[in-house]
């Protein structure tokens, strides 16, 4: 069965608001516009979740620079390891070059 196309947030807002309102209910809602109860339902969830987030102060800037730290410090660790192996591959082809000389030597 194909999924029906991705509705347009402003529909998807007026579904939920008429819901909150008490104009209509998710069962409702779900038959008008063709979509699962289970759907109607989650975006819900989500717009009571966001609203709490935006008034609590912990709103998405925040969740994403702590990830944007989180990745800055990843970054920082992954270039010193690659910068170390940098280090050991020219060690190491110095001393193969001194140990076996090349053919063009010879």
């Amino acid at each position: 069965m194909a999924r029906p196309p991705a509705l347009p947030v402003e529909d998807k807002l007026h579904i939920v608001l008429s819901i909150l309102a008490g104009e209509s209910t998710i069962a409702a809602a779900a038959r008008k516009h063709g979509l699962s109860e289970q759907t109607i339902g989650n975006w819900k969830k989500q717009f009571i979740q966001g609203g709490r987030e935006g008034l609590s102060g912990t709103a998405r800037t925040e969740r994403a620079t702590a990830r944007e730290s989180a990745l800055k410090a990843e970054i920082d660790n992954l270039r010193a390891a690659l910068d170390e192996v940098r280090v050991q591959l020219r060690v190491w082809m110095n001393s193969e070059e001194q140990a076996f000389p090349s053919r063009t030597l010879r």
